[in-house]
């Protein structure tokens, strides 16, 4: 490329001139071969490897483009020292290159490598260490005599590990912010290199101010009471680092725009932390039509508000377009199809009820409505049901085994009315008001590091949801008819989730998932009723369909909801489901996150205990995408190929919106 200015005078300005700029882009140049001198010990194909921007032309690959780009070829180059350094070759250089012109688009790179010895670490040794003992700061450093001299992974294992231990962060979690240490070759020996690790102990650092900054709308307490770092507590890295995760879970800002700075005072011993955040947008939006069912339009709207604020509405200034800043979260939602199908819901929740802990008050609302017509030119209504609920929670952050754990409680009361609907196949129930109270109890442990891409960490669920046994007060309820059976319902019904998120790489990830359910009954006589059951099958969304509570469980490449006891029309009791998933992101940015995944996945459901087998399961794999945007939440589209059972129960694709698949 090249770019020609041009001068002239301009005459209807005096003192000016006109630049006229001829730019000739020329042809893109793209490389015909690169050869690689002087290397011994490497082979050509991995050298050329880790060029990982520079690349020959070759028909066969599609991703990687061959064009010369002079800024990522010196990158690459710096890469391919890098990459000797790791491997032991310290004296590593590149001693020359050149690029000759074979014709107007193609040149030829040839580069000149000394690879130099391959060197090994011998003795290593500690000096100025007071605090710990020199045996100890070896384990945690753990390099032995002999290993390959990798000054990269010396460096990490002393300064900052992320995948464990380092000596650095055994001094800094006990307030050593001065701690510093100098690793120095005291002798080379053919080849092996002895170490002396020369350290500098310091006093320890006090924590005096903390600020915050960059929180142009999320008010200051909301993100100070995430803060683990407090004024007048030793120094801890450690704790820096779980507040950076601790502020980005609230999910209210960029997590890859929070910033910490210690600004240490030596003089005195103590030291400030700034914080800076980016807000990002929170809150989502969903609206959705489609055209079926007995009135033909299906509409839905949905609002959440990630960060409300209560205390602001009485301030008509704060209403952009709803006052916002507090943490707390409201949630909206609506969708109905005419008269045949509607529902309403509403919650609010408060993550830190009186200010002061991080005990979580919810309370939500709900009503559905599903009526079936006469006929398709009736307007008299055959059969229906209504559902009304209440939900009240209260949950508060642990401290024991660790203060990753949370433990919930709450009251759920829901009433059902029925007017000719059999609400199941089991239980001939069809007219009649049926009452369910019960006791819901979830303990819960969350260490991932990010809550959209997660690369680290895990979470787990334990969930116990239980009704009063009325049947155990009242004996004779048991030989009752169905209707009064289950007037008051009764269950109790236990759930776990488990997921693990293991970095392969940069931006690979491996997902391993389970999930159990069971239902039981506390007399045989009642048996096990038709709320809270188990179906299981296609994308997990739930659908107007199932009213009466049932649990849904994604399992992608089969049909929805097709996965079940003998009879399809029934719900099971028990369910287990296991999933592996490779996931890569393409864009990690929070404004749109992009990530590709590939599956297996298997799991089964079955209407009695009897009948469970965590081994007999219906298993599928496949290929998805997932992307995130902050105002519609995660969407999401599988093609799974199903291994088991007939073709009838087969679907290859499945969609999400708004949620993971279970």
């Amino acid at each position: 490329a090249s770019a020609k200015i041009i001068s002239r005078e301009d005459s209807a300005v005096a003192n000016t001139v006109t630049l006229l700029i001829d730019v000739k882009k020329g042809e893109k140049v793209r490389i015909e071969t690169i050869e690689i001198e002087g290397n011994d010990k490497v082979a050509d194909k991995l050298v050329k490897k880790k060029l990982k921007d520079t690349k020959e032309i070759s028909r066969w690959r599609i991703f990687k483009p061959s064009r010369y780009i002079a800024a990522k070829y010196e990158k690459d180059k710096e890469n391919l020292i890098n990459y000797y350094n790791k491997e032991g070759y310290r004296d590593a250089a590149i001693l020359g290159d050149s690029i000759i012109r074979l014709s107007d688009n193609k040149v030829k790179l040839i580069i000149r490598l000394e690879e130099g010895p391959k060197y090994y670490f011998g003795n290593i040794t500690w000096a100025g260490n007071y605090l710990y003992k020199s045996e100890m700061l070896g384990n945690i450093l753990g390099i032995s005599k002999g290993d390959i001299y990798n000054q990269e992974m010396l460096e990490k294992k002393l300064n900052y590990n992320p995948t464990g231990a380092d000596v650095s962060s055994l001094y800094m979690d006990d307030g050593y912010l001065f701690f510093r240490v100098t690793p120095t070759e005291v002798a080379v020996r053919g080849d092996s290199i002895d170490i002396e690790m020369r350290v500098v102990e310091g006093q320890q650092a006090t924590i005096n101010r903390i600020i915050v900054e960059g929180n142009t709308k999320t008010s200051d307490e909301v993100v100070m009471r995430e803060i683990r770092t407090l004024p007048g507590q030793k120094f801890s890295r450690t704790d820096l680092l779980r507040t950076q995760r601790e502020i980005a879970q609230l999910g209210y800002f960029d997590p890859e725009q929070i910033g910490i700075n210690p600004i240490p005072n030596p003089a005195t011993g103590t030291v400030d932390i700034k914080y800076t955040v980016a807000e990002k947008p929170s809150d989502q939006i969903q609206l959705s039509g489609g055209w079926g069912g007995f009135f033909g339009f299906v509409g839905t709207l949905g609002l959440v508000f990630n960060n409300f604020s209560a205390k602001k509405i009485g301030n008509i200034k704060n209403w952009q377009p709803l006052p916002g800043g507090d943490g707390q979260r409201v949630s909206i939602n609506f969708q109905a199809n005419g008269r045949a199908f509607q529902t309403y819901s509403a919650s609010f929740t408060e993550p830190w009820l009186g200010g002061r802990r991080p005990n979580s008050f919810t309370v939500g609302f709900s009503r559905s409505v599903q009526n079936n017509f006469v006929s398709q030119t009736s307007r008299t209504i055959g059969s229906g049901l209504n559902v009304n609920s209440v939900n009240i929670s209260l949950g508060r952050r642990l401290r024991f085994p660790d203060d990753y754990f949370q433990l919930s409680n709450s009251v759920s009361l829901q009433r059902y009315n029925l007017f000719n609907y059999q609400v199941s196949n089991d239980v001939p129930i069809s007219n009649g008001p049926l009452n369910q109270f019960s006791l819901v109890n979830t303990l819960s442990r969350n260490s991932i590091n990010n809550p959209i891409f997660p690369t680290a960490g895990s979470t787990f669920t334990l969930t116990l949801n239980a009704t009063p046994p009325y049947s155990l007060f009242n004996p004779a309820k048991g030989n009752y008819n169905a209707a009064d059976k289950f007037r008051f319902v009764e269950f109790h019904k236990w759930m776990f989730d488990g997921s693990w998120f293991t970095s392969l790489a940069k931006n690979l990830v491996l997902n391993t998932r389970a999930h159990f359910g069971f239902l039981g009954a506390y007399s045989n006589k009642v048996g096990v009723g038709p709320f809270e059951r188990f179906k299981m099958g296609g994308s997990g969304i739930t659908g107007f369909n199932f009213l009466i509570g049932y649990d849904i469980v994604g399992l992608r490449g089969y049909s929805d909801n097709i996965i079940g006891p003998t009879n399809n029309n029934s719900a099971g009791i028990a369910y287990n489901k296991y999933v592996t998933e490779l996931r890569y992101g393409i864009s990690t940015n929070p404004a749109a996150t992009i990530y590709v995944l590939a599956f297996l996945e298997g799991g089964n459901n079955v209407g009695s205990l009897k009948e469970y087998n965590p081994f007999n399961i219906y298993r599928s794999g496949g290929v998805g995408v997932r992307i995130m945007m902050p105002a519609f939440g995660l969407l999401g589209v599988d093609y799974g190929a199903a291994f088991d059972g007939p073709k009838s129960k087969h679907n290859n694709f499945t969609f999400t919106i708004g949620q993971q698949i279970r």
